[in-house]
Order: C-alpha cells, then structure tokens, then sequence
C-alpha cells in the first residue's frame, strides 16, 4: 500500500529556513506528479509546490515563489520542500501529496494520494 509520510516540521523563526521531507513508500511513484498543499488555521488547503514527474520542472504558488524550492530523489524516494525568509503567514500544516499534473500555480491537480500532514508554526 503507498504511503507517505511528511517529516521536518515544527517551529521555525521568521526570517529562518523550513525544511520538511516527504518519504514514498510501498508503490510506485515515478510517473506521478509530487507536491506540497498547507492548510492554515481557519482558511482552505492552497498548493505550495510541485515538481513534474521526471523532476525536470517545479512550480510554486505565488505566496511563496521566490522562496520556495522543491526537489525530488528518485534513489531515496523523498520529496523536499525548502521555504526561505518565512513568515508568520506560513504557519500551517503541510501535506505531501501525489498527483496527475503539477499545474502552473504550484498545486497539484487530480491527487490521488496524500500524507498526513506536518505542522509548521512560524513565531519568535
């Protein structure tokens, strides 16, 4: 059964760097699209990132485009997400999830599967 499972969460400074991991398990992921989704308090899930299926391309919402990164290893199965210069508006939970298309706006469209999510808290 495919499973991933989102790493690196916690609290993190403004200013400071976020560094969260996502680890595919039991199926095959190669031909899917892998992304980041964060839902914060009170507000809809929104995309962040996404990375096409050969790695070649990423896209980033606009919220965080310019300090946002996302990288895929096909030898260790990970998705990383690295987000620069944050700010308190990027507390949320971030979900790793797999899908069809990384859109343009840096969400993924058609998921079909997703972590349980990790949660972030940017404060001082």
């Amino acid at each position: 059964q495919l499973q991933l499972a989102e790493s690196g969460g916690g609290l993190v400074q403004p200013g400071g760097t976020l560094r969260l991991s996502c680890k595919v398990t039991g199926g095959s992921w190669d031909y899917n699209a892998m992304g980041w989704f964060r839902q914060a308090p009170g507000k809809q899930r929104e995309g962040v990132s996404c990375i096409t299926s050969d790695g070649q391309s990423s896209r980033s919402a606009p919220s965080v485009r310019g300090r946002a990164t996302v990288s895929r290893d096909s030898a260790e199965n990970t998705v990383d997400l690295t987000i620069n210069k944050v700010i308190p508006e990027d507390t949320a939970v971030y979900f790793c999830a797999m899908g069809r298309v990384c859109t343009t706006l840096g969400y993924i469209h058609q998921t079909t599967d997703w972590g349980n999510g990790t949660l972030v808290t940017v404060s001082s």
